[in-house]
């Protein structure tokens, strides 16, 4: 009787302790509601329609060629230099800016995609690119408590707003939307872990995405203040601590080398010193600038590529400092009263845009629409989360709220979808900003650089005279109309072109470019004596300027000094040795005086760097046969006709007759 008592006491103490662990295990993730998925799709599809209107623009004339498409570390790029091109992104930088990883996608596409689609598939990366903010943005509102409302409008906002446009219609601002994409991951899996705890998982994934962005653009050096006011904004007394601060540290030690070795690159570049205003100046450009951000938030109006400096500063300018005063007395206020929304919204978008507000001077405009990519989420969180907040204490205003809503949406839709179109081309692009700025040589230099470039010589000679007009002293001007004479054949024209370039020299006679150029225009009529005069007077301002060893090996070949042009050949090969063509004019003038063991060396670097060349395969055969290698010259002359080279006909039946 007992021992069954027992056993009744051992199943009954044995449920219990089931019962116990089912009470204390885990519960499972909550499932993410339908209306969450279909909300976020929703606004992606949108996304994507406002944005269609990017996808089949071409490039730019503003940097785009200096980042990607004239980029020798990007255009020269083969499986045999793959990697060692992409050491040299990584290590070197375009136009004073470090950003290798963005520089490094563009590398990705060049290889993997042909040269007829790749100007669609870089527009249609960045809108990807975009996407994936987009998504990010929606699922940080709903951790920081927006709701499915606010988050909504928080994501439609930083979708479409007008302000996008430049971030992801200009194929060079990858950089805003890749490193917005690792900022915004970083920051989305920060929250998540901050609220269920950071494991050492965690800590890693955050920073490795901060690191991913700060590769991708400088501007990232802001993450770790950003993830200090979200510790603010989750905290229960919403104070920033000094353990918040400390816990930052590896974060903020990584900021400070990535912002050094920009400060590095961009004074190499000379963007630092080059400014038109200096001194206390810069801080009310500052402050015009934060005037206008703010302003453009709400009515985005008067948008444009380029902002140039103004001649001078207006009173507008500096009575623009009060709001600079009044946005500090802003985040105190709201700092001590414990306004979080307020302060973080506001927090967020001055710390993440205060680096741009072109105080510390780097650039051609004191205003860019691209610069506001990431900052604006604090003006759009303070939006949304008003607007979340009214809809659910008010229940009587939500009709009327989301009516504004859907206003805002079509109209900044409809501005969007047009603004897309004026970077089309270089045309389009330059024309616009001539609406707005027609004193400002650039755009007017920048349009008639496409003018030239697409044959419309009449329209190009009318805006180069514009830049002369309103700036006679400068040379860019002069040395830019002088290629357009210097692409025609007329001697007529190409006098012109030297009388052009003279006036260039004039105003600027230790610019390498401008006597490298001249030269080649003596040279093209003929005065061998004048070509390498100037030639050799490029060499001694900078002797690294590789058109100079082109030109002059021209010249020396012609001239019948092969080894003068070869030596010249090796110094342009020292510099640039990822260039085929200069591989095969190596090869060939070796051949042409015998020398066909070094003419095989040469020829076969042509060959590792582009094997679809007819014209390379005849000159090895001239190797081969000249070594001896008559099956292999044979085999030659074979792939060079097979690639639609035919050659010289005497070399081929010297060749094939053997």
């Amino acid at each position: 009787m007992a021992s069954k008592k027992k056993k009744k006491q051992a199943k009954k103490a044995e449920k219990e302790t089931i019962a116990s662990l089912v009470k204390k295990a885990p519960p499972k993730a909550a499932k993410t509601p339908s209306s969450h998925i279909f909300s976020i799709l929703g606004i992606l599809l949108l996304t994507c329609i406002v944005f269609s209107s990017s996808i089949k623009n071409q490039y730019v004339n503003w940097d785009d060629d200096k980042n990607f498409y004239e980029n020798e570390q990007i255009t020269t790029i083969t499986k045999s230099n793959f990697w060692e091109n992409t050491g040299e992104i990584f290590t070197g930088h375009v136009i004073g800016n470090y950003n290798p990883l963005t520089i490094f996608t563009f590398a990705i596409e060049q290889r993997l995609v042909n040269k007829e689609n790749r100007p669609t598939v870089r527009h249609l990366n960045n809108l990807l690119l975009h996407l994936v903010c987009v998504w990010f943005v929606f699922w940080i509102g709903l951790k920081l408590g927006l709701g499915i409302f606010g988050s909504s409008f928080l994501a439609l906002l930083f979708a479409i707003h007008p302000m996008r446009v430049e971030s992801v219609a200009w194929v060079t601002e990858r950089k805003d939307v890749l490193f917005g994409a690792f900022y915004f991951a970083a920051l989305y899996y920060y929250i998540k872990g901050v609220k269920r705890g950071m494991g050492i998982g965690a800590h890693i994934l955050v920073f490795t995405l901060f690191v991913l962005s700060l590769f991708s653009k400088v501007q990232a050096v802001l993450l770790p203040v950003s993830m200090v006011l979200v510790d603010y904004y989750l905290s229960k007394d919403n104070k920033i601590t000094l353990k918040s601060l400390l816990s930052k540290a590896p974060y903020f030690i990584a900021s400070l080398l990535m912002g050094l070795k920009n400060i590095q690159t961009l004074a190499e570049q000379g963007s630092v010193s080059e400014q038109a205003y200096s001194g206390f100046s810069r801080v009310f450009i500052g402050s015009y600038s934060l005037v206008a951000y703010y302003v453009k938030a709400l009515v985005p109006y008067r948008l444009s590529p380029l902002y140039p400096y103004p001649p001078s500063l207006d009173w507008t300018f500096y009575a623009s400092i009060i709001i600079f005063i009044i946005t500090a007395g802003l985040l105190l206020w709201a700092y001590l009263r414990k306004q979080k929304v307020l302060f973080f919204g506001l927090g967020f978008f001055i710390a993440n845009v205060f680096l741009l507000l072109q105080i510390l001077g780097a650039g051609q405009g004191f205003l860019a629409d691209r610069f506001t990519y990431v900052p604006y989420f604090g003006l759009f969180f303070i939006m949304a989360w008003y607007l979340n907040h009214y809809i659910k204490e008010k229940p009587n205003l939500k009709t009327p709220l989301l009516a504004v809503v859907a206003i805002l949406t079509v109209g900044y839709s409809y501005i969007t979808f047009n603004q897309n179109k004026i970077w089309k081309n270089s045309g389009t692009l330059w024309t616009h900003v001539l609406k707005y700025y027609n004193k400002s040589t650039l755009p007017w230099g920048n349009r008639a650089n496409y003018y030239r470039d697409n044959g419309y010589t009449t329209k190009a000679l009318n805006d180069y005279g514009e830049v002369i007009r309103l700036a006679p002293e400068k040379p860019e001007a002069y040395n830019s109309r002088a290629r357009l004479f210097f692409n025609t054949q007329s001697r007529d024209s190409l006098m012109m072109a030297l009388e052009n370039y003279n006036l260039a020299i004039e105003r600027k006679p230790d610019d390498v470019e401008y006597r490298v150029n001249r030269g080649a225009t003596y040279a093209r009529l003929g005065d061998g004596q004048s070509a390498i005069k100037d030639l050799n007077e490029a060499e001694k301002i900078d002797p690294t300027f590789s058109n100079i060893y082109l030109n002059r090996s021209v010249i020396n070949n012609q001239n019948g000094n092969s080894r003068a042009a070869l030596a010249d050949i090796d110094s342009y090969l020292a510099l640039k040795k990822n260039f085929p063509d200069m591989w095969y004019e190596k090869a060939r003038i070796h051949n042409g005086i015998g020398e066909g063991q070094q003419g095989m060396a040469a020829i076969s670097n042509a060959l590792k760097l582009n094997s679809r060349k007819g014209i390379y395969y005849f000159e090895r055969a001239k190797s081969n046969f000249m070594l001896q290698n008559f099956e292999a010259a044979k085999q030659d002359i074979k792939t060079s006709q097979s690639l639609g080279h035919r050659g010289d006909a005497n070399v081929v039946n010297q060749i094939l007759g053997n």
